[in-house]
């Protein structure tokens, strides 16, 4: 029996990161695609505001730059993420203290070394500087709270052997951990032997940030998988915000592969039904949505629970002085978990002579969220907020997928031959997740398509590009 006609080989449902991701992915192997996105704009929860030359990210996600996932993935080539300054800020009983390892250590002894530098480095009280990410503005002589390294990891022994901890966790195969018991990732760390002291100073504000879960109910795997990435690099944020991620994907798609608008209400294997330009007829369907709108599209799939997330953003022409640095609270004094001001890091995030302190508040938010941020950063910084002004509150109730264990961070993208699905959702809820499941979702449809072989003519390709 003769085929019958198709217009495209593949449609991805969903511009967010995993869809334009998967869409690179099969055009480069010259697998004829079209997106569709039924929002004006990509990126999905990766949006960016733009307020009188600010840059608002609605989600505050912060990028691992020792994520092989990152580099892996073609089209992100033009993204520039900008680190913050080496490991975290912690704040606890007033003070300031530097966390984390600058660089990879290879063996205990080295961690020895790495942790007896990070303890005689300099403060950052008044006078003092930071390490800091290229592009950093420059710093004004603002008065904050006393910096120090060391506590509240605890004595220098205690230090010694969280870098000999990091260290091994740098040098670990992926594999390895992954085949580790699984627990809740806060009995996990109470379970490896460090202080509690560290735990709970150090460690459980840090996966908090990484993982937007503040009670550290996730897979201890998964936790290991963040923890790994911070050991191996640094943490950073995409230089325009949030957005130019997706759109850089975006732009270096194939002209007339991505169509934005466009509403999809059903798929089957070798169809796309869309509510205002009718059938897309093609070999195989990928879905590439949020877990929602997914299990809407595919009914039988398993909607998680969500982490809900909100980020305050406020402004003011005197930053406080803890440079391009991650703010961690190790007291948990406050409704905010991290803060960052991020116009230190990526200047284009705000306008000449003004300051973008961006803030993340994890869990149901309080009721009067911005004045309980502000009290709560005037402590943090050290610094009166009163003059600050409030640019946007930015409350996201789905922002990131649970990872409760067990949990499979490999879950199945081939559902049956012809459709697929992907997304953080299907892997680790992070960005680097949502890649990943990209590239196996990807690979599952060249493989079953038949990677190599002319799938489609000029006529077809001419087709979709015009519809």
């Amino acid at each position: 029996m003769l085929e019958p006609a198709y217009q495209v080989d593949v449609v991805v449902v969903g511009a967010g990161v995993a869809g334009l991701a998967a869409a690179h992915r099969l055009t480069g192997a010259g697998v004829s695609t079209v997106v569709l996105e039924a929002a004006p704009a990509v990126g999905g929860r990766m949006a960016t505001e733009k307020i009188d030359g600010f840059r608002l990210d609605r989600i505050g996600q912060l990028l691992p730059t020792a994520h092989p996932e990152m580099r892996l993935t073609p089209g992100l080539d033009g993204l520039a993420v900008l680190p913050f300054a080496p490991g975290v800020l912690l704040h606890s009983e007033g003070r300031h203290h530097r966390a984390g390892t600058p660089a990879r250590p290879r063996s205990a002894r080295g961690a020895l070394h790495a942790v007896r530098a990070l303890a005689s480095a300099p403060r950052t009280g008044p006078g003092a500087r930071l390490p800091s990410a290229a592009h950093r503005a420059p710093r004004l002589p603002v008065p904050g709270p006393r910096t120090r390294a060391g506590a509240p990891l605890g004595s220098s022994v205690d230090q010694a052997r969280l870098g000999a901890a990091l260290g091994r966790l740098a040098g670990t195969p992926v594999e390895r951990l992954l085949a580790r018991p699984e627990l809740p990732a806060a009995r996990a760390l109470a379970a490896r032997g460090l202080p509690a002291r560290t735990v709970d100073g150090f460690l459980r504000p840090l996966l908090a940030a990484l993982l937007c879960d503040p009670d550290l109910t996730t897979s201890s795997r998964c936790a290991d998988l963040a923890l790994h990435a911070f050991a191996r690099g640094r943490l950073g944020l995409p230089e325009g915000g949030a957005e130019a991620l997706p759109e850089t994907l975006a732009g270096a798609l194939p002209p007339g592969t991505l169509h934005t608008g466009v509403r999809v209400t059903s798929v089957a294997t070798n169809a796309v039904t869309t509510a205002e330009h009718g059938v897309f007829r093609c070999r195989a369907v990928l879905v590439a949505t949020d877990a929602r709108a997914a299990a809407e599209l595919l009914p039988g799939l398993r909607v998680p629970d969500f982490h809900p997330v909100t980020v305050v953003h406020h402004t003011t022409d005197i930053p406080p002085a803890t440079g391009a640095s991650l703010l961690l609270d190790s007291d948990r004094g406050g409704p905010v978990a991290h803060t960052a001001v991020v116009s230190q890091v990526d200047p284009s995030r705000a306008p000449a002579g003004r300051a973008l302190v961006s803030s993340t508040v994890l869990g149901p938010p309080p009721a009067d969220v911005d004045t309980a941020v502000r009290i709560h950063l005037g402590r943090l910084y050290g610094t009166s907020t009163a003059r600050w002004e409030t640019l946007a509150v930015h409350r996201t109730d789905e922002a990131v997928p649970t990872m409760r264990p067990p949990h499979d961070p490999l879950r199945p993208v081939r559902l049956l031959a012809g459709l697929y699905v992907c997304g953080d959702h299907r892997d680790t809820s992070t960005v680097e997740g949502a890649l990943r499941s990209a590239r196996r979702a990807s690979a599952a449809v060249l493989a079953d398509l038949g990677a190599g072989r002319p799938m489609h003519t000029a006529e077809s390709a001419a087709a979709v590009r015009a519809a």
